[in-house]
């Protein structure tokens, strides 16, 4: 009895150890950059939301009273316009609840008196009480829908979904001043502080630990959940930014600079900005939500139909590869995704078991003795690929993007990934079963350092040009290249 007392004494102590070093913004379980939720999406999603509850408003008010066109369509549009154009779908966690509902009720009542102006110039008859009725509705409509914004909004918050995760470079005086507001507002998650002057800045700042030097950030394990790199230094410091964006040119992740302004208002504006990433963008990709909601439609669309359709292909291939060899059906890798995040990608075994690769440590060459009588049917048709489909499912992975490489892959004996500087930029976006460099003749083995330079110019070709229309170009181009391309070592 006294030894289990004893260990239920030490387990706050633990814990309490375990919070400090974690921080005072580590979330209870860190979410990849892949698995959040984009600001801008959700407050398209808000404005339709709004516009279905404006126009139900409109029908309430047109069953009291009979409503010309001009209430019925043109209030909930200038209704909106107004939404959008006094903020109300900033999504601002430090706004009273009285001055956001007092905006919906100046945009709902400023909308009606507007409408109701027009029909009344259209129909000097026209019953001003009419326009009461409507706005009365669409501002009860629109407290009841921001409610429950603002409830969705809370639990995604919660839940690490929806707050931006940062890391800081840099324990300077704004770095201080940016954790003292993000600790009073919530509107950040700083999960930590890189410093090249660790003796001097201490072991953390303002309660958010120091992680190490700033080349330790490179490699990081906290890099998959991180939105944007931070980087807070003087004005005057050239030489200092020039020298930290060298050092992080590496780096997959989005780069800002917050500068250490002597204006105060010009400090605390930008701090005000930094939860919509509105600092002075260096490096990154810039995503745009459509483009990003519609390729994830495209995802789930182009996956669960090919998964449906070649279910018997993927169950005849199964079959074959427990006849030929003994083991597993699968090989699970540990590859890299978005923002160097570990995945696991699943594809067809096509080697002896026992001469399987986990590392890519050396590269399948023709006639490789490694790969089974199916396995060279499979990997020369890509029919071994066809597992990744739940890759996509899942969110790891989308259709088109760069191929994933294994995790610490070897080419003519050296890492691949140590070849080129800018090798982890091509993680900016997540993985792809079928990428730009396929279709334009990078397929299979990288063997040299000329391959992985090559596929990786590619890549970033890809991650800067990207778009919807080139998605599809992409899609349409994979069966041709892979049906002419007999000769590739697969």
């Amino acid at each position: 009895m006294a030894d289990d007392s004893g260990a239920h004494r030490a387990r706050p102590d633990t814990e309490a150890t375990g919070a400090a070093r974690r921080g005072p913004f580590r979330p209870e379980r860190l979410q990849p950059v892949r698995s959040r939720i984009s600001g801008s999406g959700l407050a398209r999603l808000f404005q339709a939301g709004d516009a279905l509850a404006l126009i139900l408003a409109s029908w309430i008010a047109g069953a009291a009273m009979s409503l010309p066109p001009v209430m019925w369509l043109g209030a909930p549009m200038l209704a909106l316009v107004l939404l959008v154009a006094t903020g109300a779908y900033s999504m601002n966690m430090r706004e009273r609840l009285r001055r956001r509902f007092g905006r919906l009720l100046i945009a709902a009542g400023a909308a009606g008196g507007g409408a109701g102006a027009v029909c009344g110039l259209l129909d000097p008859t026209f019953p001003a009480i009419a326009c009461a009725t409507w706005a009365a509705a669409a501002a009860a409509a629109l407290m009841f829908t921001h409610m429950a914004w603002g409830a969705v909004l809370g639990r995604l918050r919660a839940r690490g979904l929806l707050t931006p995760n940062l890391v800081v470079v840099g324990g300077t005086p704004a770095a201080q001043r940016l954790i003292r507001r993000a600790l009073r507002t919530r509107d950040v998650n700083i999960l930590g502080v890189f410093d090249d002057r660790r003796d001097r800045v201490g072991p953390d700042v303002h309660g958010v630990p120091v992680l190490g030097k700033t080349a330790d950030l490179i490699d990081h394990r906290i890099l998959p959940f991180v939105d944007r790199i931070v980087i807070t230094v003087p004005p005057r410091a050239g030489p200092r930014i020039a020298q930290l964006l060298e050092r992080l040119a590496p780096v997959p992740n989005p780069i800002s600079l917050l500068l250490d302004e002597d204006d105060e208002d010009a400090q605390s504006r930008a701090m005000g900005r930094i939860a919509d990433f509105d600092l002075m963008h260096v490096s990154g990709a810039t995503e745009r939500s459509g483009y990003l909601l519609a390729k994830r439609i495209l995802d789930l669309a182009l996956s669960l139909g090919a998964l449906v359709a070649l279910a018997p292909v993927m169950a005849a291939v199964a079959f074959a590869i427990k006849l030929d060899s003994p083991g597993p059906v699968f090989f699970r890798q540990k590859r890299h995704g978005l923002m160097n995040e570990e995945i696991t990608v699943w594809k067809f075994r096509s080697m002896r078991t026992e001469a399987s690769d986990h590392r890519a440590a050396r590269q399948v060459t023709a006639d490789d003795d490694r790969v089974t009588r199916v396995g060279r049917f499979i990997r020369r048709t890509s029919l071994d690929e066809l597992p990744q489909l739940f890759n996509i499912v899942t969110g790891e992975m989308s259709v088109v993007g760069p191929r994933p490489h294994a995790i610490g892959m070897l080419s003519g004996g050296a890492e691949a990934s140590k070849l080129v500087e800018t090798y982890a930029h091509r993680h900016r976006i997540k993985p792809g079963l079928t990428g730009w460099a396929a279709v334009n003749g990078s397929r299979g083995p990288v063997d040299t350092a000329a391959d992985v330079r090559r596929r990786v110019a590619l890549d970033l070709e890809y991650v800067e040009r990207r778009s919807f229309w080139l998605d599809l170009s992409i899609i349409l181009r994979t069966a041709p290249c892979l049906l002419g391309d007999s000769g590739a070592v697969r």
